[in-house]
This record gives structure tokens, C-alpha cells and sequence, in this order.
């Protein structure tokens, strides 16, 4: 067993002036999501370090917006509706990755506009980059202490205080899972399957199948959020409702993309 270490949220405390983890987590996954798509862009056309700067901008705004607004309508409403002010404690955490990923999505079809791209290309280009941002996301929500997994004397347990029970407990660190399969294992996956040339959609289908069916199983180790608890057969989670149209989504638009290849002289 290991035994939750405790960690300060907040990284650096000036008095007048605290830098929190959580907000250190996503500066430091757009930076290496910069230099990732910089890289990225030296062998695709017509990408170049000008769009590439401007796409990141857009994404960011998709992000921060589409998160926060996504985790108050999915999972939180009652609450900011009486307390419209915690709508700012960004620091706090209260980000919903669908209601980010529904942000990045409008961010990358204005973005497709703007450039004059279709929006599957900017898709396709995005997509090997998001599980960075999902990566350090899961270590921010580590370090703050949240979303942890359910009791359980397994060896993959750990040592933590439990407010409510008011007792130290063992439970599933599910936040490291999640960064495992859904940042670790998909950015590897997703850096190896765009390599090579792709039917257009391909990759961005990937994505979406890759993460709605690794939240999809994670979600049984992890606790649902208290104000929704199990929405269905006392297993059925938010997470999970919202992860099956990513995954049918990803299917749709892998056929699409492989229909579309298919009808070309």
C-alpha cells in the first residue's frame, strides 16, 4: 500500500499572491502541447509556426471556457447558480474534459475557417496533442487531493484522510490511472498511429474510441461526484454518459473518413 503524501496545493505562496499546482499543471501542458504541435508541423503541410501559435490560442480559449462552463452544466449547477462567484476558483479545479473537449471542438472550426482547412485536417493535427493536457490535468487533480477512487484493500490502493469518515482509508488512486491510460498511453499511441499518412478523421477518431473507452472503465474505480452520485443501476456515472457519444463519435468518423477515401478517383 502507499500512503497519499499529502501535497500542498499550492505551489508558491507570495502572501499577497499563490501560484496553485492545478493552474501550474495546464501552463505547463499548453507549453509542451506548443512545442509538441511545433514539432509536429515540420512535416505536415500547411502547417508553420505562425499557425501553429495561433491554433494553441484558440485551443487554450476552448479549453479554459468549454471545461469550466462544461463542469458547471454537467456536474455542478445547483451549486454556482446559488454560489456564482466560485464560477472564478478555477484553482479549486471544477473542469469538465467534455465540456473542453465541446470548446476545442468550436475552437478548431473557427480556426478551420479562419485558415481555410477542413475541419477533420486541424482535427487530425490536434488530436496527438490533447493527452498532454489530460497527462498533467490528472496530476493537477493528484496533487489538489480530488476525484479519488473507490475504498478497496487491493495492493493498487493508497493511504488517505477521508474528511467524511474522518479516518484514514485506502482507495483506488484513480487520477493516476486516468494520467496513465488517458494521457500516457494514449499520447503514445496517438504519436505512433499519425506517423504515417491516414485516411482524413482517422486519427481524431482514434482519440475520441481511445479516451471514451478508457474513462468508460476507469469510471467503476472512480467515485462518482457527491451532488450526482450513480445516475443509473447504481453503477451508470456522468463520466460515463458522457463518454458513449465520444465513442460512437469516433466510429462514425472513422467510417466517414474511410467512405469518403473510398469514393475519390
Amino acid at each position: 500500500m502507499w500512503t497519499y503524501p499529502q501535497l500542498d496545493p499550492v505551489a508558491l505562496d507570495l502572501g499577497f499572491f499563490q501560484i496553485h499546482w492545478y493552474g501550474l499543471m495546464y501552463l505547463i501542458a499548453f507549453v509542451g502541447g506548443w512545442g509538441y504541435a511545433l514539432l509536429r508541423a515540420r512535416t505536415r503541410q500547411p502547417w508553420n509556426s505562425e499557425m501553429v501559435g495561433d491554433l494553441l490560442f484558440y485551443v487554450a480559449m476552448g479549453v479554459i471556457l468549454g471545461g469550466r462552463i462544461g463542469y458547471i452544466l454537467f456536474y455542478d449547477f445547483a451549486h454556482y447558480l446559488q454560489n456564482p462567484l466560485d464560477v472564478f476558483k478555477v484553482w479549486q479545479g471544477g473542469m469538465s474534459f467534455h465540456g473542453g473537449l465541446l470548446g476545442v471542438s468550436l475552437a478548431m472550426w473557427l480556426f478551420a475557417r479562419k485558415t481555410q482547412q477542413s475541419l477533420l485536417s486541424v482535427a487530425d493535427f490536434v488530436a496527438p496533442i490533447v493527452p498532454l493536457g489530460l497527462l498533467t490535468g490528472r496530476i493537477g487533480n493528484f496533487i489538489n487531493g480530488e476525484l479519488w477512487g473507490k475504498l478497496t484493500d487491493s495492493p493498487l490502493g493508497m493511504w488517505v484522510y477521508d474528511p467524511l469518515l474522518m479516518q484514514t482509508v485506502q482507495k483506488y488512486p484513480t487520477q493516476l490511472l486516468e494520467a496513465f491510460l488517458e494521457g500516457m498511453v494514449l499520447l503514445l499511441v496517438l504519436a505512433w498511429f499519425s506517423a504515417k499518412p491516414r485516411t482524413p478523421g482517422a486519427v481524431a477518431a482514434l482519440f475520441l474510441i481511445g479516451y471514451g473507452v478508457f474513462r468508460f472503465i476507469v469510471e467503476f474505480w472512480r467515485v462518482p461526484d457527491p451532488q450526482l452520485g450513480y445516475l443509473a443501476w447504481n453503477w451508470l456515472t456522468m463520466g460515463q454518459i458522457l463518454s458513449m457519444p465520444m465513442i460512437i463519435a469516433g466510429v462514425l468518423l472513422w467510417w466517414y473518413g474511410k467512405k469518403c477515401s473510398a469514393v475519390k478517383p
